[in-house]
């Protein structure tokens, strides 16, 4: 392949501008090569070197007593969960890529982020995703829902990990631009954990995996510019996945990291060969050699540009001692698949890539790696303008509603609320057979073999919240995701977050990052949950507009007692129904407010962080003290809904309640506001007074709201309306 000349016009197609590319000459003290653009543009790209959001990323706690490693640190985050085990997780964007190939886009999303969790040493044990649509009544979108959870599914499926839990939101902002962000868990001994280190030098660099193709070749890239109608013409930035690969790539990849056969591993995700390399050399100050003719192809005149930025999947790289790689070699050879010597770690911190004896580039490594001498930039920022329009909202003003039952079954049906099992019923949620707790709850629960521990799991994000008012919003949803695993009975752990957002570049798109991560970094700050890691996703803009900022928190619980999981479901006739935190006429923002009224104004729900925590606290008291019979999250379409939905028993009956509560303000606004530090629980009435102590000590409002019984749905002179007949409402409504 003849190398093409290094012109203005060839920079400015690899993303890398005036200031860059003199930054780039400045370091190598030279004009750079083909091959060494190909590389610098792929790794300077915002999808890995994080170049405008790094700073910011900086301030978010990283740093707790169950950490094992630091956010940034490895392929994924691990938290101790005591006995020696630990859980290692992370959440990552897939978005461009499914918004042009929807099927393979998914698919090879879930493939990369449970390579990030078994690069770790950790067998994934569960998959969450969180997706975000347009409307799903128009083709297009259709087309992408279908797309979009059959690669989930069918990955997930083949590969034998079970999907759990996760959220789907329609709103028009999300038109053209879908949100596909994929998360994994999976459990390790704390002996078990690798690093991603090149570690020894002279030590052999060893590729394993699938062959390299010219598939997916500047991904990266393509996921740091905006989409556009051209956007159809870079299929070929998409991957295509192998699920079985990728299965006899995690037993081989654990078998020679649990026999201590490895030095260092990496998987080749986003910029492939060139990111994983160049990291691995970058965390020590070392160096890598590369012999790009030893990388096992499948396609024919490969040049060293197009080895290097493939991101063909199912592909790792191992730092091997040359002594244990022929039984390195052996083991993957047990499973079909081979190790290929392809370079060596080097002392001098150089990425150095050779063709038939030829050097192709020779960059500094750390030049390369995030967190070192890639461009950081603080862009500018300012409140949106729209904020002029969504802040003139006098609630007080909205006509009275007439018909409440009618409300709430059109709220109860509406596709943002109505129950998502057309889409998780395609997921094999119960392989491995440890699920507890499946898809349609607060949280799903996993239980840890051979212990007494569960762990639960979910993921929250308000997008309208955050773009109301991305502080509080942000907030939010860290406060949603810590309430949905406490429900279940987990203690807040750890998150890790996938931070969706437009064009950096846009001052207004940028505010709202700035404003988010100071909401999360407070929030988790609060609950003890440092973040693990995860991934920023700039440019998400289709022609007409930016989505929703859509600051996705994954959050992790522990659970020491599996027998202390709690269920969202009312139990027994008789059973009290106490609502712990209080309502107040908050509505902005809200599913009601949007349904009913067609607005999509004021502010998102505040949270008061103490008032939220003490909630946390007061409620795993309870559960500890096995009071608590059910438990769920007041959040989308607000009380009514909360106790609509918790009439619905997993087998598939129902059962009634009768609710008799004491308002304080507008009827509609306590019935459908979305506030926070809201929890619906069940008990016994006999355990109230022990409930009422623990409240009390921890400064939670409770009050006794119903009871549980019958075959309606009563609240106050309000609602009165069979259970069966809002069931099915809420298995129609999601219409796919």
């Amino acid at each position: 392949m003849q190398e093409p000349a290094i012109n203005k016009e060839l920079i400015k197609e690899h993303g890398i501008n005036d200031e860059e590319y003199q930054k780039i000459i400045d370091t190598i003290g030279r004009e750079p090569s083909f091959t060494e653009i190909g590389i610098i543009s792929v790794m300077w790209s915002e999808h890995a070197s994080y170049k405008n959001s790094i700073k910011y990323l900086k301030t978010l706690p990283k740093k707790g007593t169950g950490l094992l490693t630091e956010a940034g640190e490895e392929n994924a985050g691990v938290v101790d969960i005591g006995d020696g085990l630990a859980i290692s997780f992370k959440i990552e964007s897939h978005n461009h890529p499914s918004a042009v190939e929807p099927y393979h886009g998914a698919a090879t999303g879930v493939g990369g982020i449970l390579r990030d969790i078994f690069t770790m040493g950790a067998r994934p044990i569960a998959a969450l995703n969180s997706l975000r649509f347009g409307n799903p009544n128009t083709p297009q979108v259709k087309h992408l829902i279908r797309g979009v959870v059959q690669g989930i599914a069918d990955y997930g499926n083949c590969f034998g990990v079970p999907t759990v839990g996760g959220e789907i939101y329609f709103e028009d902002a999300y038109e053209g631009n879908p949100l596909v962000n994929a998360m994994a868990v999976g459990l390790m001994k704390h002996e078990d954990m690798a690093t991603a280190a090149a570690i020894g030098v002279g030590n052999f660099v060893v590729y394993v995996g699938a062959k390299t193709g010219r598939d997916g070749i500047h991904g990266a890239t393509f996921a740091s510019v905006e989409l556009t109608e051209e956007s159809e013409e870079k299929r070929t930035a998409v991957q295509v996945g192998d699920p079985f690969m990728e299965k006899l790539l995690l037993e081989a990849t654990l078998e020679v990291i649990y026999a201590g056969l490895v030095v260092g591993i990496q998987d080749m995700g986003a910029a492939g060969l060139t990111c994983s390399s160049s990291e691995m050399a970058g965390k020590t100050g070392n160096g890598i050699e590369l012999d790009v003719t030893l990388v096992p192809q499948r396609e024919t005149g490969m040049s060293a540009y197009e080895i290097m930025l493939s991101e063909s999947q199912e592909r790792m790289l191992l730092i091997v001692t040359p002594e244990n790689f022929s039984k390195v070699n052996a083991i993957f050879e047990k499973w079909d698949l081979h190790a290929e010597k392809v370079g060596f770690v080097t002392d001098d911190g150089l990425l150095r890539i050779k063709e038939n004896g030829i050097i192709k580039a020779e960059l500094p490594a750390e030049m390369l790696i995030l967190g070192g001498d890639a461009p950081v930039y603080d862009r500018e920022y300012s409140e949106p303008k729209y904020f002029e329009e969504t802040r003139k909202f006098e609630p007080e003003k909205l006509p009275e509603i007439t018909d409440y039952n009618e409300v709430l079954k059109k709220l109860i049906g509406t596709q943002n609320i109505a129950s998502k099992k057309p889409v998780y019923s395609q997921y094999d949620h119960m392989v491995q057979v440890n699920t507890m707790i499946e898809p349609g709850s607060d949280a799903a629960v996993i239980r840890i073999k051979d212990t007494n521990k569960a762990i639960a799991l979910c993921t929250d994000c308000n997008g309208r919240h955050v773009y109301l008012d991305a502080y509080e919003g942000t907030k939010g949803a860290v406060a949603e995701s810590a309430r949905n695993v406490v429900c279940s009975g987990a203690r807040p752990t750890a998150i890790t977050n996938c931070l969706n957002f437009g064009n950096p570049y846009k001052p207004e798109v940028y505010w709202t990052f700035v404003e988010s991560i100071r909401g999360m970094s407070d929030a988790c700050i609060k609950f003890e949950t440092p973040v693990t890691g995860g991934n920023v996703s700039f440019y998400n803009e289709n022609p007409k507009t930016a989505i929703y900022p859509t600051p996705t928190i994954g959050m992790l619980g522990v659970i020491e007692d599996q027998n202390k999981v709690i269920t969202q479901e009312y139990k027994d006739s008789g059973d009290i129904i106490i609502l712990l935190g209080e309502n107040c006429n908050e509505i902005g923002g809200s599913e009601f407010l949007k349904i009913h009224h067609n607005m999509i104004k004021g502010m998102p729900p505040l949270v008061d962080l103490e008032k939220e925590a003490n909630l946390h606290k007061a409620f795993l008291k309870i559960a500890d003290g096995f009071m608590a019979k059910s438990a769920h999250d007041c959040s989308d379409g607000g009380l009514a809904v909360t106790l609509a939905e918790s009439c619905f028993k997993h087998d598939g009956s129902t059962i009634g309640a009768t609710i008799n509560m004491e308002m304080k303000f507008r009827n509609d606004f306590e019935l459908f506001g979305e506030a926070h530090s809201r929890i619906v629980m069940t008990a016994n009435k006999l355990d109230f007074d022990t409930i009422e102590d623990i409240c009390e000590e921890f400064n939670v409002p409770l009050q006794i709201i119903g009871t549980i019984g019958g075959e309606n749905l009563r609240i106050n002179d309000l609602i009165n309306i069979p259970v069966n007949d809002l069931k099915e409402k809420f298995e129609t409504g999601l219409g796919l």
